[in-house]
């Protein structure tokens, strides 16, 4: 749709709501902070009932993005905010007075991370100043059907810079464009990446949801560290056209929000299939006869990590769920320099496509032209190199038959040796494991510092299969996150599983805001001096 077709549009919407004031007035504000740490489904309810108003909704998120992520902790999440957000808001209300409400997204504020197009007025930068005059007036398809499902695009979220595949001692959650991302449980903590700033966004309440992206673990892993809920659908179910990309094979956007429930009624907006169903199998007993493959090579040996998984484990059993011990999983020879290989091609190919195809506006028209902006420009490099750049500009295309070879025997390691054959081996439906470890720390002298050992999520992420991470506890103040993993295709089923244990998990606290760990009091005390020794 044209620029002058839309604000003909917005014109239409202002003049209903004007004509139906009353009713658009009829909800009585809510109080500044009613949205915080509301679900999704919860504020939807609110505006069905007329409690509340797209708008009223809208100017909260904007204030809280104001206080907290602006100023007060300084989150630095929210990298871009869109001048129509209110605008359309009054023309949701409008059309809701009038009879024409589209459903639970109706009317709801959605952040995007800023690797996704959208029509309004934001540029999409990936985080990087080589994109700052990218404006392409064109919605990718997810977000596209977000808005036909009602959503307001809130702004753009922050994210580590080119989506974490710049260099090999990147941290994440930093960009030229943003600056860094912080964790909102401690702040001197990795919100992990790439899309760290839509994870910390939904943690602190700055909108109802955020879409991020995933390649190998960046909807997994910031999710799990910040808290929240975080979706990376089967490789296909969305589309990943005008996205900014990594790997064709990897590639997907997903929803990250403060429930399942949530997360399912995103995902049933952003897919391609105007027919997809991810909320009706969402149900308490879900994982009543369940068998459920526990994937103990995947705990790892950090402190606490292991007595979170046990509570959740015995939190499945009691839903009915019947659990089977899975000890080992081992890769081929040669299987991660096979998957390196696979994202230097694919990135290269997929990035001097997508960058052909950006308007006058932006110079970088090739990965050759990104490296020498690059080079020319200090903050891009003052932090970490660009030494995944200039390795992916060395490699062939993708028609090489050693690029071939490596995406066959990586996927095949993964899919039918891997996640397919843990599922039959041991007849078992869903695999679960923790999803990370508690956050690390940030280091803006080495770079990023991640623990190893805990998560399966880089085998899911390498099938291309769908993966969920839900809250399961806290260790020492930081959130770790519960995987479930299943086959392509499973995507209703790990939402549905996930519900039924979130469910019965019980309520977890939000974020603290604490400075460091010695903000704990525990640990604190442990810290200090003990009087007995004056």
């Amino acid at each position: 749709m044209g620029e002058g077709r839309l604000s003909a549009v917005r014109g239409v919407a202002v003049a209903l709501c004007l004509a139906v004031l009353a009713a658009c007035a009829s909800a009585a504000a809510p109080s500044q902070e009613w949205v915080a740490q509301r679900p999704l489904h919860e504020i939807a309810a609110a505006l069905e009932a007329g409690d509340l108003r797209s708008e009223d909704v809208v100017a909260q998120y904007q204030a809280r993005i104001a206080r907290i992520d602006r100023d007060g902790p300084t989150l630095n999440s929210v990298l871009a905010l869109n001048p129509n957000a209110l605008v359309d808001a009054r023309a949701r209300d409008a059309a809701r007075a009038l009879g024409s409400a589209r459903g639970p997204l109706d009317g709801m504020p959605i952040l995007l991370k800023d690797n996704i197009e959208t029509a309004d007025p934001m540029p999409t930068t990936a985080g990087s100043a080589a994109l700052a005059g990218n404006f392409t007036q064109r919605d990718a398809p997810l977000a596209a059907r977000l808005r036909e499902a009602g959503a307001i695009i809130l702004g753009k979220t922050n994210l580590s810079e080119w989506a974490n595949f710049r260099s090999n001692n990147s941290i994440s959650g930093w960009s030229a464009m943003g600056g860094q991302v912080r964790n909102p449980h401690m702040r001197d903590r990795s919100p992990c990446g790439s899309s760290s700033g839509s994870a910390v966004a939904v943690a602190v309440s700055l909108a109802a949801a955020a879409i991020g992206t995933e390649t190998n673990g960046s909807i997994i892993c910031p999710a799990a560290m910040n808290g929240i809920v975080g979706f990376k659908p089967t490789v296909g179910i969305v589309s990943q056209q005008f996205i900014v990309p990594i790997s064709a094979s990897q590639d997907t956007a997903g929803p990250m929000t403060l429930s399942v429930r949530d997360a399912a009624i995103v995902l049933e907006a952003m897919a391609d299939d105007a027919g997809a169903d991810f909320t009706s199998a969402l149900s308490l007993d879900a994982l009543a006869g369940q068998r459920i493959g526990v994937m103990r090579f995947a705990v790892g040996d950090v402190e606490g990590v292991d007595a979170a998984f046990e509570q959740a484990l015995a939190v499945l059993a009691e839903a009915g769920a019947e659990l089977v011990e899975i000890d080992g999983f081992e890769t081929p020879d040669g299987f991660w320099d096979a998957s390196f290989k696979v994202l230097l091609v694919e990135f290269r190919a997929g990035l001097n496509a997508y960058l052909a195809s950006t308007g006058a506006n932006v110079t970088t028209r090739t990965l050759a032209d990104v490296i020498t902006f690059n080079q020319n420009h200090p903050r891009e490099l003052a932090l970490f190199d660009q030494s995944i750049f200039e390795l992916a500009e060395t490699q062939p295309g993708l028609d090489d038959a050693d690029y071939i070879a490596a995406r066959t025997r990586v996927q095949r390691a993964t899919r039918e040796e891997g996640i397919d054959r843990m599922l039959r081996e041991h007849d078992v439906a869903i695999l679960v494991a923790p999803s990370a470890p508690p956050a690390f720390m940030l280091d803006a002298v080495i770079g990023d510092q991640y623990p190893g050992g805990t998560g399966a999520g880089w085998i899911a992420a390498i099938a291309g299969y769908p993966h969920l991470t839900v809250p399961m506890g806290q260790v020492r103040g930081l959130p770790v996150g519960l995987s479930f993993i299943g086959a392509a295709g499973a995507d209703a089923d790990l939402l549905a599983a996930g519900f039924a244990y979130e469910q019965r998990r019980g309520p977890l606290p939000p974020p603290a805001f604490r400075d460091n760990a010695e903000d704990v009091e525990t640990v604190a005390d442990a810290m200090r001096r003990p009087q007995s020794a004056d």
